[in-house]
């Protein structure tokens, strides 16, 4: 499985709040990519610029390709002017108060042989935007409803 990222964390949060987390434009900024707009249905499309480990910048450019509401999202994931796509997968499951999400990212193998795209990059950035900053952005705004 060297094309493939799992990432899973438990959120102290239920699954709506978990979903309109990784779901509206706003929010998501706030822990994700800057993003100047996300829809969460079938066939939207957006892009927002990345870099590299040496600063290379690369656009990141999605297509949503699944959503059932509080349970999965999923999205194409590839780069402008480079070969190769991916598949991002969200999905949720609820467990009492709790929210355990599990993140998917496949088709890595597609991409230039190259080390910004290299399976522990993407599992390392991966690990770094759900254990860190998703999960403290689930705690400090936890408290606002």
């Amino acid at each position: 499985m060297k094309d493939v990222v799992i990432i899973v964390e438990t959120f102290n949060a239920p699954v709506e709040r978990v979903w309109e987390a990784i779901t509206d434009k706003d929010k998501m900024k706030m822990w994700y990519f800057d993003l100047d707009e996300f829809k969460a249905q079938v066939g939207f499309s957006f892009r927002f610029p990345g870099s590299g480990h040496k600063g290379e910048s690369y656009i990141h450019i999605c297509e949503v390709t699944e959503v059932v509401v509080h349970k999965r999202l999923q999205y194409s994931w590839r780069y402008e002017n480079l070969d190769g796509i991916s598949f991002v997968t969200f999905e949720l499951f609820a467990d009492g108060a709790e929210t355990r999400l599990k993140l998917t990212h496949t088709g890595l193998d597609s991409f230039p042989s190259h080390p910004d795209f290299a399976r522990e990059s993407f599992s390392s950035g991966w690990s770094q935007i759900l254990h860190t900053s998703l999960k403290r952005f689930i705690d400090e705004t936890q408290t606002e409803n």
